[in-house]
């Protein structure tokens, strides 16, 4: 028999919302703004129709509210690793591995990101902006004053910071929102957790071979990764 979902009236009014945004979330990823149907999230969830329109008037206010918790969770996480007392190779690593670690937590965050990112490109968007000003941009120019101190102490190559900064990014966001595509090229479960580490370990391998300054490449070699040879 198929278990019973709770219901709204077992919830505390935190815990019933915070259950419409899980719901959400599954469906904006699955299916866009677009494509989403409030119908569906409620069935998600466990409540009725009526008690997603109490809290959100709209469906864009719900996808707003959605994006919203998944990016202030991101940005909480990153900056905690940027305001540690760290060297700038030990907090570009630490920053790259809980921005994978955040994504893999919740695959469907990468996935609604796609989405926000690609709908911005063909119609304005009334989020991204707010997105952007609130979550993004101060994780983004706290990275770059790590960067800075990189480059100043000869620590880091001298790449183009803000490049460098998106293609981190990119990197995990591709394959979490992309696991069909690497799981028929593998023809691997990308999602698996030894498959999940062994990304997670060549990501940051790459990024300590870009970044840092071939005179401090004495850094240690992370799990899973390949030793390097010597040079000859």
């Amino acid at each position: 028999m198929r278990a019973k979902t709770k219901t709204a009236s077992s919830r505390s009014p935190e815990k019933t919302k915070a259950a419409i945004l899980q719901a959400a979330l599954r469906e904006f990823g699955d299916y866009g703004l677009e494509g989403a149907r409030t119908d569906d999230i409620a069935r998600r969830a466990g409540v009725n129709k009526a008690l997603i329109h109490y809290y959100y008037k709209d469906k864009q206010s719900l996808y707003g509210a959605t994006l919203d918790v998944v990016f202030a969770g991101l940005a909480a996480s990153l900056l905690r690793v940027v305001e540690r007392e760290q060297t700038p190779r030990e907090t570009v690593l630490a920053f790259a591995g809980a921005h994978f670690d955040y994504l893999a937590s919740s695959p469907m965050f990468p996935r609604v990101v796609q989405r926000e990112m690609m709908r911005t490109g063909r119609h304005p968007s009334p989020h991204i902006r707010r997105i952007v000003t609130r979550y993004l941009r101060p994780v983004q120019q706290r990275l770059m004053q790590v960067l800075l101190r990189g480059f100043e102490s000869g620590e880091f190559r001298r790449v183009n910071p803000l490049h460098f900064v998106f293609s981190m990014v990119a990197m995990n966001i591709f394959y979490f929102s992309g696991t069909q595509v690497v799981e028929l090229i593998t023809g691997k479960d990308p999602l698996a957790p030894e498959r999940v580490a062994e990304r997670r370990a060549a990501v940051l391998d790459l990024i300590a071979a870009a970044l840092f300054a071939p005179h401090e490449s004495s850094a240690p070699v992370h799990k899973h990764s390949p030793q390097r040879k010597a040079n000859s």
